[in-house]
């Protein structure tokens, strides 16, 4: 980890300890203030500040703008130094370039408005239909939007940093709640400028953005470690398998590859025993039972994301769009032929075929090339991907904590 990371987790462990010593101001003002039925604070403050938080509405605070996409957006457009964003880009706190930019000129043409530095953007349009992401990003240099955004620009009194803050703990609900269509759902200028926004002083709400501003910043970080991580180790396998010396085998020569069993979505639970892995990199959902024994290598077999190699070292339910390997050779380690298709996992999927829903035919996997080297060689080499793994799970662990901390917070320190 490094300083600056060790820095950070100094300062954002106050929130524990704060608990702990009882010093949230929150609570004694709830204390002094029974009879009433609401009060406007939050649950968790800093104790330097007391007093209710003030309510408005998203109209009356911010000025809302909806964006719009040209009916003629050709290559000519998109030359110029005016960051073009579609809901896409939403996916970090602040955006700076974006891959598409389209010309001062020809924003004025189509009528779009250049957006400010420090605007807070949203998705409305066209979202998956579990509601809207509670994504939205703060441009950091001028901007125009599409028709699938939304602005906001303060009117004095609140500030983008807090109305991002406020979002992130708010926006999924509103979504949810809010959002119509059926596939695909939006969300009206209408809905967000009557949705109530309870907030405090400027002061307090610069506190609070710094605050979120570091413990962002500390995510970032964990989220850079990882990806460094992951390079090594591909660095490492590249190393590695290209100077390898062994027999190379069909993998229907070593393994048995079995298609999972489909189950219908209705039967799936949030949370549960077994996970359950289909076409995805991520569990369609967890079922009250299972069908493969725990450490099996899974590919995903159809999707966007076939040919994805996972290690399951519990238990779960394969899917309708899911292989598993059953090792029918003794002469494989199995932690070895993971990494080996790990490494591999690129190749595997340039076997995807079909456009709309690509898929992995099970006799072209069973042809797919196995380099085996000797035994002894195969426990050494797993025993060294295993080390490197194992650190990218423990720092991933450590990031999954941070996340959850900061929805925490959220919850506790807005309302």
């Amino acid at each position: 980890m490094t300083m600056a990371a060790d820095k950070q987790d100094k300062v954002l462990n106050f929130s524990s300890e704060r608990e702990q010593s009882g010093t949230c101001s929150s609570s004694a003002e709830r204390e002094k203030n029974q009879g009433k039925n609401f009060l406007n604070v939050p649950t968790l403050r800093f104790p330097e500040f007391s007093g209710e938080w003030k309510e408005s509405t998203i109209g009356k605070e911010f000025e809302l703008y909806s964006g719009n996409t040209p009916s003629r957006l050709d290559k000519e457009n998109y030359v110029g130094d005016v960051n073009w964003i579609t809901s896409g880009e939403l996916k970090d706190h602040y955006i700076g370039d974006t891959k598409e930019k389209i010309s001062e000129k020809s924003a004025k043409e189509n009528n779009l408005r250049l957006l400010p530095e420090g605007t807070f953007v949203i998705a409305i349009y066209g979202l998956e239909a579990e509601g809207v992401r509670s994504t939205g990003s703060i441009i950091t240099k001028q901007s125009t939007i599409s028709q699938a955004c939304m602005a906001f620009t303060p009117k004095g009194d609140i500030t983008n940093e807090f109305l991002y803050s406020w979002y992130k703990k708010h926006g999924n609900v509103i979504g949810i709640r809010y959002a119509q269509g059926t596939k695909q759902q939006n969300l009206s200028y209408d809905i967000l400028e009557k949705f109530k926004i309870r907030y405090p002083s400027l002061k307090e709400q610069d506190k609070l953005n710094s605050f979120i501003s570091l413990l962002d910043t500390r995510i970032a970080t964990q989220i850079r470690i990882i990806e460094e991580l992951k390079l090594f180790r591909s660095a490492i396998y590249q190393k590695v398998f290209s100077s390898m010396h062994g027999e190379t085998v069909a993998l229907c020569k070593i393994a048995d590859i079995i298609k999972g069993k489909q189950i219908n979505g209705t039967e799936l639970y949030d949370t549960g025993d077994y996970y359950v892995m289909n076409g995805g990199t991520v569990p369609s959902g967890y079922y009250d039972d299972y069908n493969t024994p725990a450490n099996t290598i899974s590919i995903s077999e159809g999707g966007n994301s076939c040919g994805y190699v996972q290690f399951n070292d519990v238990p779960f339910w394969s899917g309708g769009h899911c292989y598993t390997l059953s090792i029918s050779s003794s002469q494989i380690v199995l932690r070895y032929l993971f990494h080996y298709l790990k490494y591999r996992e690129q190749d595997i999927m340039a076997l995807r075929i079909g456009s709309g829903l690509p898929n992995i035919q099970k006799k072209n996997l069973e042809r797919f090339q196995i380099l085996i080297p000797t035994f002894d060689g195969q426990h050494r080499y797993a025993k060294i991907f295993d080390s490197l793994q194992h650190k990218e799970v423990v720092e991933t662990s450590l990031l999954n904590k941070w996340q959850t901390q900061k929805k925490y917070l959220l919850r506790q320190m807005f309302i």
